[in-house]
Formats: structure tokens, C-alpha cells, sequence
């Protein structure tokens, strides 16, 4: 069954109009280039050709099959209030992961509005995690035996439970507060059995993001799944449960016996068992959680293996293609989501062609230059343009051929799977690790490398030797080696940097203020720049360079009030050029922090979108793709968080009061607007039209500014909230001197 037209807007489904020509268009070109290709053959070497031309043809499949799963993206209104009555337990599940990450999740878990039961699921039976749960107020349910993995962790939480409806959670997706509030209301409608939201990670240098601040660009591997395939599902009635930021309906899942056993993607398997007995499902397009991405190239493509083969056994036990149980767009769209595990066969085959092409003088088409020219390039073209359009500017064609690259022979070795019954889960670490293997997990991406780059020379020697090679055919192949070898260098040069990275605690790009004391000197305000729970990097109020091991304390502001600190210096380096700072950035760690003391600050990192406002960034690499006019930034949903250079700490009072207060924000370092508006942060709300006595880090004037403070907007975070403003209209005396060291 298909989504309702009427629960979406008509603004998205008239967008995707123009993009039935773009369908119909591929959908003919495709069809003429097949009935050309077939007469292209080699008879001298049918079965290399034949294999080349089979994988041409899965690639046509899987195209038109992904033109369907697109074909219309719902954009859901926000459901109604919650129906009375409901009754909600939040399920946390947890194997192996370290406590802290835990820990989080469940504040974030207990946090969220909506009356509701907390449960750590722990799959490991830990004593800590027993602790972890009684101190969070939450209940604990252990298991020692993990008959069925998490499926069967997650059916004894069921037996042991009795919420109408059950959201569940990752150890480390750490909810926002309003994710019942938000979602909740879609189970009004009796037929639902479960809302997936996506599945956001905030640690922006994982292996699967790309972020190109200068140009406020981030790519993600998933984005294109979360932000397009899983919307053009939801059209077809489609959308799959994911395993996390999900909730179900208790009495679907009783229907069908609990979460699907049997297989080690045991999200996949649930919801097809409930779109089987014709519940509906949705998909709501909004993150509402934020947990860890894959963080290494080897939990990468351990995590690809694991879905691969759950794929594989999906397919196997419930007969996809021909369940008579499923609408057969519900088919199609399952069958695309477990075939593109088979793409890996395929780029094995095209990384290979050429390199096979050079080394034995042999290729797998006959065809002249000017058919290359007139058919087989335009139809690239028009693929690459089908591909584009689709998928609404969340692609990128070198990129996602980067991570094709990486995991071609994971996705080859996962549909063995098909023929396997009993498969061990394997959970993905959550923290980096200090010495991880950088290429051993590549070795067929490396082979693939040096067998292009013996066989160009090899080719050009065979060509001039024999003539067995046409100069075009030459030309071609080493072209195409080319290609292949520069993916893969820029796959290496990636997973190196990516490998580089020393800290084991991701820091978040979001600014705040501090109050800092070092040793034998005065208390100075710096402005904040990243953070964690194990540091932060600042900058401002120090005079001079300060060695290494420096001891400090100091107050780290928060919107719940200042946190207490004790660290020590333990870096320093200068600004970037281009961000307009000629200043030493400092990098401090936290001495051992207390559980209740770091509480508030794990509640102000995770479990929102505070860093995605702060940065400012857009998923579209496609400006010319995007549906429906403007980019909208990840966080980009209330607050409008400015380009401002960068940020300074400032404190500031009301005139009247003629003192400085314990009041700390920050304010843009340059002017954002004609009349030289400022944008401000700050973490408690002002009155509008309000005269501010402003005082920015680094400045010895205090200046009496005067104009208009008008809120911009807010963000909340299980803290509290924090608030963006604009002064306007601003006019300045200095009517005193002080400075703040």
C-alpha cells in the first residue's frame, strides 16, 4: 500500500514531475543500448565478453530498480499529539560497549519527554552495567547465554515488559528529548507498526564522512540511503526498520512472534515479517538521535559483512521475489535493497576488464571509435545524469565510487551467506583504537592497484610488439586502469589520514566559554572551540605561549550552569590561515571527571543537533539536483546559525547594573550584515530591545552597545536550550576601560 498523497505535501510530489522525464528517458536509452550491446560481442572471447556484457546488465537492473524506489519522495507532515492511553518502554541494548558510552544514551533515554519505561538490555551480563543502570534510574535485564543475538536480547526484553509501544536504541544512539513527542502520533493509526527515524552519528571524521568545511559541504556514505532510498520506500509502504532510533507497535510484534530470529540483520527481517502480514510502516525523515559511525576501515567492513550475509539470509528464508504475501512493489523494493550485495561481483569485474584487456592483448567488445563516441559515451552520460537527478543531489559520483571500491570484496564475500545457516553477529567498537591495521583490510583494493599498474606498460609494450590492441583500444584501457588506480590511491590516502587520528574521544566543533586559571596568573575568559568529555581546545586570554603540562582549573559554561574542571595543558597550535585569527590554539585535558560532574556536558554534546547549527554544513554536492530549492543544512531547522568567521567569548550586563555579571555568550568576530549586525549565543534568554554593556574576549574597550536584540531562534539540548540572536541597528561608546587578564 502506498502512502497516502494526502499526508504529504504537494510541494515535494510536484518537484519530482520533472523527474519522470529523466526515468523515461534512461528507461529508453538503456533498452536501445542493450539490443546495440548485444551485437557487440567478441567471438574470439565469448566468455569474457559474455561476462563483462552480464555485468552491464545487473547494472541496468539495478538501476531501473533504484528509478522505482525513487520515484516519488513523501515528505511526511508532523503527526498529531499522541493518542491517550499509550504506553512506551525505551529499550537500550548493549553487548561489549564501553560504560560511558552506555551511560550516555541512557541519560539521553531517560531524559526524553513523554512518560516512559527505561531498559538497558545488556547482552553481557556485566556488573557495571547493573550499577550504570540503578544509578541512571532506569531497570536492567541481563543475559549470559545470547541465544539469538539481539533479537533475542531484545524479545527477553519483551517478555519482561509491557509498554504498548517499545523504542529502541543502540548503545550509543543517544536520543533527543523530544523523540517520543515527535513520533509517537503516527501510531494513532491503528495499521502502523513501527516509525524509523535516520540514523544520525555525530563523530564527523569516521571513516564513512567526508566534511569540506571551506566549502560547508559533508558527505556521508548512508546519506543517500537515509535521505532518499528510505524516503522513496516509505512512498511504496516499504521503509525498513533499521535496528535503532525505531519504534514498534507490541501487539505487530506478538503477531509475528517477536523480532525476526534466523539471521544476523535482524531489523531487515522484522520488517518484512510485518509488512507481510500487511502492517504499514514510516519513515520519518527527521534525525531525532545521534550515535557513533563506523570509526576505522576495518570495523567498515566488518559491519558491511554483517549486513551483506543477513541480506543473504533474508532472501533464502522469505522469498522475496515471489512472497505472495508482500505488494509487489514491496517486493521489488526489498529484492533491490538485498541484490545490491551482487554489486560487488560486478566491480570486480570492471576494476579487472581493463588491466585483463592490456595483459592479453584481448577485449570483451568489438565496436569502432565513432560508436564509442556516439553511443556508448552518451549513454554514461545519460546514466550519470539519471543517477544524479534521482537521487536529488545527495550523490557524488567520485566519492561513492571511492567507498564501491572499498567494499566490493566484503559485498562478494557476503553473498556466500546465501548458503550458510548460522552466522555469528559481530557488534562494531565504538571507540578508536591506537593502533589500527590501516591497510590489512584492503588487500584486495592494493592488489587491484599493482595489477593496474603492471598491466599498463605491459599493454603499451603488447601494442607495439603485436598489434594486437588497436591504439583506441590502447588509449581506452589505460584510461581506464588510470581511473581504477586513482579511486583506489584516494581511497589509501583517506584510510591513512583516517588512521592518523590520534584522539580516542571525539571532539565536538561547538564553541563556548571558559573560565581558566593557570599557576602564579589571573583568571582569564577564553573562547572554546572544540569539546569532549575529555578536553577541549581553546583559545584568547593568554598572553604568551604556555608549555605543555601546564596546570589548570577553571568553569566551563554550560546552559545548567558552570561545570568545575581541573586539567592540564597538553598542545598548542596556530590558527588556520584562512579562518582570519592570528592566535595559538590550545588543546586541554580533563583531569578524571566525576559521573555527576560530567553529566551535564554529556547531556549538552549528545543527543541533538547543536554541532550541525554551529558548522553550518549542507549534504547537497549536487547544487543543481537538489528538489526543492535551497540547501537545508543538517541542522538547519530553527536557529539559522550564520557564517560569522568564527566565534569570540564575551561577557556582558545590563547598563544599569553598570557590572559585569557572571553572564557569558558569544558573539560573531565580524559583521554579518549591512548595518553591521552581530549574531550572539547565549545559554539563558533576554528580554527583546534589550541595551547590552558588551565585553569580547580579546578586546581591552568595554563598549555600551545599543540597538535591537532580536531572538533568532533556539536549540535544545537535555542541558537546556541555547539561544541565537541578532543586535541590530548597533551603536557604540566606550564608556570605560578593562581589560580582562
Amino acid at each position: 500500500m502506498q502512502v497516502d498523497p494526502a499526508a504529504t505535501s504537494r510541494e515535494a510530489l510536484t518537484a519530482s514531475k520533472p523527474k519522470y522525464a529523466v526515468v523515461a528517458i534512461y528507461t529508453v536509452v538503456a533498452l536501445a543500448y542493450v539490443v546495440w550491446r548485444s551485437g557487440t560481442l567478441n567471438p574470439d572471447a565469448m566468455i569474457f565478453s559474455v561476462t563483462v556484457f552480464a555485468a552491464e546488465l545487473f547494472g541496468i537492473v539495478t538501476m531501473l530498480l533504484l528509478l522505482h524506489m525513487c520515484w516519488r519522495l513523501p515528505d511526511r507532515k508532523p503527526p498529531p499529539a499522541p493518542a491517550a492511553g499509550i504506553t512506551v518502554d525505551v529499550f537500550v541494548t548493549t553487548y561489549n560497549e564501553p560504560v560511558d558510552v552506555v551511560r550516555r544514551t541512557l541519560l539521553a533515554a531517560v531524559r526524553m519527554e513523554y512518560p516512559h519505561e527505561t531498559w538497558l538490555l545488556d547482552d553481557g551480563d556485566r556488573t557495571e552495567m547493573r550499577a550504570l543502570a540503578e544509578r541512571a534510574g532506569c531497570h536492567y535485564l541481563g543475559r549470559s547465554e545470547n541465544t539469538d543475538a539481539k533479537a533475542g536480547n531484545l524479545n527477553n526484553g519483551l517478555k519482561h515488559s509491557a509498554g504498548s509501544i517499545v523504542a529502541l536504541f543502540d548503545a550509543d544512539h543517544a536520543p533527543h528529548t523530544r523523540f517520543l513527542v515527535e513520533t509517537l502520533g503516527y501510531f494513532r493509526d491503528p495499521e502502523v507498526a513501527f516509525v524509523q527515524t535516520p540514523q544520525e552519528f555525530y563523530n564527523l571524521d569516521s571513516f564513512q564522512h567526508r566534511v569540506t568545511r571551506k566549502k560547508k559541504n559533508l558527505w556521508t556514505e548512508q546519506s543517500m540511503f537515509f535521505n532518499v532510498i528510505q524516503r522513496g520506500k516509505d512512498y511504496w509502504n516499504a521503509a525498513f526498520f533499521c535496528g535503532s532510533c525505531a519504534l514498534l507497535r507490541r501487539e505487530a510484534l506478538d503477531e509475528i512472534g517477536g523480532f525476526a530470529t534466523g539471521s544476523v540483520t535482524e531489523d531487515l527481517h522484522t520488517s518484512l515479517r510485518l509488512h507481510e502480514k500487511g502492517y504499514q510502516s514510516v519513515y520519518h525523515p527527521h534525525a531525532l538521535a545521534y550515535g557513533i559511525a563506523v570509526i576505522d576501515v576495518g570495523e567498515y567492513m566488518r559491519q558491511r559483512l554483517r549486513w551483506g550475509q543477513g541480506a543473504m539470509q533474508v532472501w533464502r528464508r522469505e522469498r522475496v521475489l515471489t512472497n505472495r504475501n508482500l505488494t509487489i512493489p514491496q517486493r521489488l523494493n526489498y529484492f533491490s535493497s538485498i541484490i545490491t550485495y551482487f554489486d560487488g561481483w560486478q566491480r570486480a569485474i570492471f576494476y579487472t576488464v581493463p588491466a585483463f584487456a592490456l595483459l592479453s592483448g584481448t577485449l570483451p567488445i568489438r565496436i569502432t571509435v565513432l560508436e564509442f563516441l556516439t553511443i556508448f559515451l552518451p549513454y554514461l552520460a545519460v546514466t550519470f545524469w539519471a543517477f544524479g537527478v534521482q537521487t536529488r543531489g545527495h550523490s557524488h559520483l567520485f566519492l561513492s565510487e571511492e567507498y564501491n571500491f572499498a567494499r566490493f570484496a566484503v559485498f562478494c564475500q557476503s553473498t556466500f551467506a546465501f548458503f550458510r545457516r548460522h552466522l555469528r553477529f559481530v557488534v562494531s567498537g565504538k571507540k578508536r583504537k591506537l593502533h589500527p591495521s590501516t591497510f590489512g583490510p584492503l588487500f584486495p583494493q592494493i592488489f587491484i592497484v599493482l595489477l593496474s599498474a603492471v598491466a599498463i606498460p605491459v599493454g603499451i609494450f603488447v601494442h607495439y610488439e603485436s598489434g594486437n590492441l588497436a591504439l583506441s583500444a590502447l588509449i581506452a584501457n589505460v584510461f581506464w586502469c588510470g581511473l581504477v588506480m586513482s579511486i583506489a590511491i584516494s581511497l589509501l590516502r583517506f584510510t591513512k589520514v583516517n588512521a592518523s587520528h590520534n584522539r580516542r574521544e571525539y571532539r565536538f566543533s561547538i564553541p563556548t566559554c571558559a573560565r581558566i586559571k593557570l599557576d602564579g596568573e589571573l583568571e582569564k575568559f577564553v573562547t572554546v572551540e572544540d569539546l569532549s568529555a575529555q578536553g577541549f581546545g581553546f583559545h584568547g586570554g593568554l598572553s604568551g605561549p604556555v608549555e605543555s603540562g601546564k596546570e589548570l582549573t577553571g568553569l566551563l559554561y554550560l546552559p545548567s550552569g558552570p561545570m568545575p574542571f581541573h586539567g592540564w595543558i597538553r598542545s598548542s597550535r596556530r590558527a588556520p590561515a584562512d579562518s582570519g585569527r592570528t592566535t595559538l590554539i590550545y588543546g586541554c585535558e580533563f583531569a578524571l571527571l566525576s559521573e555527576k560532574t560530567v553529566k551535564p556536558l554529556e547531556a549538552f554534546l549528545h543527543g541533538n543537533d547543536l554541532q550541525w547549527h554551529f558548522l553550518r554544513i549542507s549534504d547537497h554536492t549536487h547544487k543543481l539536483l537538489r528538489p526543492n530549492g535551497p540547501d537545508a543544512p543538517r541542522g538547519g531547522e530553527g536557529a539559522q546559525f550564520a557564517n560569522v568567521g568564527h566565534w569570540q567569548c564575551c561577557t556582558y550586563s545590563r547598563p544599569v547594573e553598570h557590572t559585569l555579571r557572571e553572564s557569558q555568550g558569544l558573539v560573531s568576530s565580524t559583521g554579518v550584515g549591512p548595518e553591521g549586525e552581530r549574531k550572539m549565543v547565549l545559554m539563558e534568554q533576554i528580554t527583546e530591545d534589550s541595551t547590552l554593556i558588551l565585553n569580547v574576549e580579546g578586546s581591552a574597550d568595554e563598549q555600551e552597545l545599543f540597538g535591537e536584540v532580536i531572538e533568532d531562534g533556539r536549540v535544545e539540548t537535555a542541558d537546556g536550550p541555547v539561544y541565537l540572536y541578532t543586535l541590530q541597528n548597533l551603536r557604540s561608546t566606550t564608556i570605560w576601560k578593562r581589560s580582562l587578564a
